[in-house]
């Protein structure tokens, strides 16, 4: 089955793709295209991408735009994905969030572009293998993704014998996950604090000024600068005034938004600026930029 695509058309999708969630399918990405939607033309019989183009363009399948836009989606993740964020989150977070919410006992964790929910449940791990410490506590984690279809893959718990070895130890996998005729399945106590819903970054937040902790780590990779702006005010206005924002490792709020600056104190987390304490001056963000921050 020949599944080249001219470039109007790969013009066509770049536009679905940036119209639904606002990414941008740029160049050196559409080599993507091929790959992405392959298993979509066979599964609906089409013959070559430029066809799908023409069923997309005269409107005669609404839902399919929606699969095709959930199929270009890099929707790649794994359980505790570059490991040094959740140490960050281990070390630093947790513990002050711990004494910042002694009172309330209630914790609020939002994990945005979460794809198939590994960083969620990876973060509920790390709550969970401390029982004693947040009896009595409030654990509300919640994911969001702009893809239907992770988000219900991220609602079952359900992974691969691939997908729960990728990034868990063995010790995890058996503690964490059992086995079921589908696969392997986040136990109860995994399940518990974590909740899904779909959601576009774009969009005012699932709970403005509410959470203590947002993760959003390689979404904003994707973004024009005048959505990334847009995205950050949304981050931004998510977060509790004392809380914080984890980006990826490629990412930075420095030229992006002047609502938020680097933690003095923790590398890869960035607070509201406010209190001058908590916020690195720009010329060391800059530094820390610089290096990979």
């Amino acid at each position: 089955m020949s599944v080249q695509i001219s470039d109007s058309s790969s013009r066509i999708l770049a536009g679905l793709l940036e119209a639904r969630t606002g990414q941008q399918l740029t160049m050196n990405r559409r080599w993507r295209i091929e790959t992405a939607l392959s298993a979509l033309l066979r599964e609906r019989g089409i013959a070559t991408l430029d066809e799908l183009i023409t069923i997309l363009v005269m409107g005669r399948e609404p839902g399919l735009s929606q699969q095709v836009v959930e199929a270009l989606l890099n929707n790649e993740t794994y359980f505790f994905r570059d490991r040094t964020p959740f140490d960050t989150l281990a070390r630093h977070a947790i513990p002050e969030l711990a004494k910042m919410r002694d009172k309330s006992r209630r914790i609020r964790i939002w994990s945005a572009g979460c794809s198939t929910g590994q960083e969620v449940y990876s973060i509920a791990m790390l709550f969970a293998e401390e029982p004693e410490k947040w009896h009595g506590w409030t654990i509300d984690i919640l994911g969001s993704d702009v893809s239907t279809a992770c988000i219900d893959r991220a609602r079952s718990g359900v992974y691969s014998q691939f997908e729960v070895q990728r990034g868990l130890g063995i010790n995890q996998m058996i503690r964490w996950f059992e086995e079921t005729g589908d696969g392997w399945r986040a136990i109860e106590p995994l399940r518990k604090p974590v909740r899904f819903q779909v959601h576009n970054l774009l969009e005012p937040a699932p709970h403005p000024g509410g959470f203590d902790v947002v993760l959003c780590r390689n979404v904003l990779l994707y973004l024009n600068p005048e959505k990334k702006a847009l995205a950050f005010e949304r981050l931004a206005g998510s977060m509790a005034e004392d809380g914080w924002l984890m980006l990826g490792a490629g990412e930075t709020v420095i030229g992006n938004t002047n609502k938020l600056g680097s933690d003095i104190s923790a590398r890869g987390l960035y607070r509201l600026i406010g209190d001058g304490s908590r916020v690195e001056k720009r010329e060391g963000a800059d530094r820390r930029t610089a290096t990979g921050g």
